[in-house]
């Protein structure tokens, strides 16, 4: 795929970068130019991404990070400023979703976790890169959220919310940063041939259920995914923050 946007001499760090929506952002990235970071808690799938990832003209490196746990994520930022410079474009892309079923029969801790990795870790991450970005009066911090977040998904309740709050956060952040010249956008995809969305796009009833609200046939892949990021990531979009990016087939758009 050729790229027409150039990231040369920008530092990207990208949460659940091991695989799925995230790795395909990192590939782009790196494929235009920027040094890229990617951190996941899986070190197997990290490895086997960053082995991968290296075959691009940019540097890139991989740092196992919990993104639940405070102490973890100071010692990415530490690395990634410490080994590729300072952060320009931060990615929020690592989730969970622990709760399927009613929310009457949720527990607090699938909560807590939930919200500890889909929104927690974001906000820390965002407030450890946001001052540099500040001072230089530069930088995008992109919040991979979900259709989810703009309407409930069935049996998933505390993802669907956890993805509202992330929304809601990154217009506030938008709102406090857009003076200093930094913006802050959200990504919200649809349904994904991933293995974080496995059991639904694998049940055919669910499956079909979402293809039918698409406008757009077809399941996405995350590599249709990952150019709406690089867009969010780079100058020509300079003018653009606090924003929900839907790709999602036109779903959200019936």
């Amino acid at each position: 795929m050729s790229v027409a946007i150039d990231l040369t001499g920008k530092v990207a760090l990208v949460t659940g970068g091991g695989r799925g929506i995230g790795r395909a952002i990192a590939a782009l990235f790196a494929e235009a130019g920027a040094a890229v970071a990617i951190a996941s808690r899986k070190k197997e799938s990290l490895e086997a991404a960053a082995a991968e990832l290296a075959r691009r003209p940019a540097r890139v490196i991989a740092v196992p990070c919990h993104i639940g746990r405070l102490e973890e994520i100071e010692r990415l930022v530490a690395s990634v400023r410490a080994e590729l410079g300072p952060i320009d474009i931060l990615v929020n892309n690592a989730a969970t979703n622990i709760q399927l079923g009613p929310l009457v029969q949720a527990t607090d801790a699938q909560l807590e976790k939930m919200v500890e990795i889909n929104l927690q870790g974001a906000l820390r991450l965002s407030r450890l890169v946001a001052p540099e970005m500040c001072a230089r009066r530069s930088g995008s911090i992109i919040n991979v959220a979900s259709v989810s977040g703009l309407r409930p998904q069935p049996d998933a309740g505390y993802y669907s919310l956890t993805k509202a709050a992330l929304i809601m956060f990154t217009r506030s952040l938008a709102a406090e940063l857009g003076s200093s010249g930094v913006r802050v956008n959200a990504l919200a995809p649809g349904l994904v041939r991933t293995d974080f969305s496995a059991y639904l796009w694998k049940n055919d009833a669910i499956r079909e259920r979402y293809l039918a609200a698409q406008m757009l046939p077809g399941l996405a892949s995350p590599e249709m995914i990952a150019p709406a990021a690089l867009f969010l990531a780079c100058e020509g979009s300079r003018f653009i923050t606090g924003q929900v990016l839907a790709v999602d087939g036109g779903a959200t758009a019936r």
